[in-house]
């Protein structure tokens, strides 16, 4: 016979698992696993486009990509122990001499990782015991907190007074899309964290910013950060997914910039070795050459483009739908890779999900994982790609 705690996680996942849905609970293990984007497409015969994950609407990198295959004949050899040299070119990259930044000083506090959730996981676990909590928004990227869940530390909501021992900030918001420019940002750090904790900021979405996203990122407070902890025992790690601005998720990359040379050093210990592989670090070494800049600059002048364009296209849905009473909210900064849809009506995001997928180009219900019933995200993508999520959503329900 079942105890009530039995029948209480049992109910909670038939619940998850009817939140997720058919096609991901082939996937994932409601149980034991965070809900992400990005499964569903491989399970739909008339798939088109993944609209349902955040990465660059131009695809992955050609150069690097080609890199990235030509690298697995050598698969039968270790990748390197130090990263070299991918880790250098990325740390270059980040830190141009023409923006004034010290590439050198950004490589002595850097670790690549298998994917940021790697590095998540580390910081996590060296960080001292105690309250974990997001900030500033209810609803961010779950990666941080499934981690925290996993190293057993209580969870307490962005806004509880307890003082946390370590603190996550997705910086632009995914999935909120609210941005902190640096200062704003600096100051809500200098004011939420208490001394002696961990603050990890994740900036993976940053890139999207400008062709100097740089200045307006942590990527350029290193004496801000050195400081912080030097007087107030403050740990700030900058947390970086590759997969994203570069749409290379299946390889996985990541990295992180730890506050000193020396914390990385320790951080270093704990790490996993060659958790970075062969194909990968080429993929880097490439994707960080003049090779791929042609890529980027196309991604900051396109980006926000096809983004004005999207939502030009679902407002023109919005009134064909409900008339001149639309109360749809379209929410994110003009920059991002996405767009963040709040139909206010379950029955509407409910059959905007489901529609999308039957049409071969899933989105991401903003119910599963976020627990927001109401809204779905979508990625930008190229305007003939958008029609064909806007025609499966012509005649969306709504609550009666």
């Amino acid at each position: 016979m079942l105890s009530t705690t039995e029948k209480n996680t049992n109910t909670n996942e038939v619940k998850e698992k009817k939140v997720i849905g058919a096609l991901a609970e082939k996937v994932w293990d409601a149980k034991t696993q965070q809900y992400h984007g990005g499964q569903e497409w491989k399970f739909l015969d008339n798939f088109v486009e993944d609209f349902s994950v955040t990465t660059n609407g131009l695809g992955t990198p050609k150069y690097a990509l080609q890199a990235a295959k030509e690298a697995l004949n050598f698969c039968g050899h270790y990748p390197p122990g130090d990263q070299e040299p991918a880790k250098s070119d990325l740390a270059k990259w980040m830190a141009p001499a023409k923006l004034g930044l010290d590439w050198e000083n950004i490589h002595s506090r850097m670790l690549l990782g298998n994917g940021a959730s790697e590095l998540i996981d580390l910081v996590t676990r060296v960080s001292p015991r105690g309250y974990w909590k997001p900030g500033p928004n209810r609803v961010q990227y779950k990666e941080y907190e499934r981690s925290a869940i996993a190293d057993k530390r209580e969870v307490i909501p962005y806004n509880d007074p307890r003082p946390a021992s370590l603190t996550c900030l997705v910086n632009p918001n995914n999935p909120t899309g609210s941005y902190m420019h640096i200062e704003e940002l600096k100051k809500y750090i200098e004011e939420t964290a208490v001394d002696n904790s961990v603050f990890m900021v994740d900036e993976s979405m940053q890139i999207w910013h400008s062709n100097k996203f740089q200045l307006d990122s942590l990527i350029s407070q290193t004496e801000w950060i050195e400081n912080l902890y030097k007087t107030r025992n403050i740990a700030v790690y900058l947390m970086h997914s590759w997969t994203k601005i570069w749409s290379c998720t299946g390889i996985r990359l990541g990295s992180v910039l730890c506050p000193t040379a020396e914390l990385a050093s320790e951080l270093k210990k704990l790490q996993v070795p060659w958790s970075v592989n062969v194909s990968a670090l080429r993929f880097l070494e490439v994707v960080c050459s003049e090779k791929e800049e042609e890529f980027l600059n196309q991604t900051w002048e396109l980006t926000p483009k096809w983004r004005a364009s999207e939502i030009e296209k679902l407002r023109e849905l919005e009134k064909s739908i409900l008339g001149e009473n639309g109360k749809w909210d379209l929410d994110g900064e003009d920059f991002l890779s996405w767009i963040w849809i709040d139909f206010h009506d379950e029955v509407t995001a409910e059959d905007a999900a489901e529609k999308a997928r039957q049409a071969g180009v899933p989105v991401r219900p903003g119910k599963n994982g976020y627990k927001e019933y109401t809204k779905v995200r979508i990625a930008v993508r190229s305007p003939e790609k958008v029609d064909i999520l806007i025609n499966a959503w012509k005649d969306l329900k709504q609550s009666q």
